[in-house]
């Protein structure tokens, strides 16, 4: 038996005793969250998060001690995907001129307007800077941050400020000084 033939035996060996279900339920909820906080659909986040724990069950190597930071930053790429998925079909929308807007009060029409800028922005960052934020805007502390995108705990302050930093400048390139809205 090689050593390649080997690894595949371990992984089997490690799928079989992984508990899928157990994960499932405790992670679950938590994921969803995560994606309904980027794509605002509730109903579209529960597809997403069915979908990730569908690539957690198909990938022997994502499975065991590292599942649950795996299914974080999982949850948060297919989010941003979905996001930046939505922004092409409404530009593309509006370019035919099938997006119809609704009326609606000036509270709901600014904070709706406000929503679509930092998703704007966030779809604008590097993915590294997005994931943090939201992770970050999720409740994570440093060291779950630091264990969900492989990092040191250390660097996770640096990283984040960064981030911000570079959130801050996005947005003031697109939409000028006005008031930046709180992520988080």
């Amino acid at each position: 038996m090689n050593a390649g033939t080997e690894a595949t035996a371990d992984l089997r060996v490690e799928a079989q005793s992984f508990d899928f279900e157990a994960v499932f339920q405790a992670h679950y909820e938590r994921i969803a969250r995560v994606i309904v906080r980027v794509v605002k659909d509730p109903a579209r986040a529960e597809e997403l998060a069915v979908e990730v724990f569908w690539k957690l069950w198909r990938n022997p190597a994502a499975q065991g001690p590292k599942a649950r930071g795996w299914l974080y930053r999982a949850a948060v790429r297919v989010a941003l995907d979905e996001l930046r998925k939505q922004s092409r079909r409404e530009k593309y929308e509006r370019l035919f001129g099938l997006y119809r807007r609704v009326e609606t009060p000036e509270q709901i029409h600014v904070a709706s307007q406000q929503q679509r800028q930092v998703r704007g922005v966030l779809t604008a960052l590097a993915a590294r800077q997005a994931e943090l934020l939201l992770l970050r805007g999720d409740g994570l502390s440093y060291q779950d941050i630091a264990e969900t995108l492989e990092l040191n705990p250390a660097s996770v302050g640096t990283l984040l400020s960064r981030a911000q930093q570079a959130f801050r400048k996005e947005y003031v390139k697109r939409y000028g000084k006005q008031r930046i809205p709180e992520h988080g």
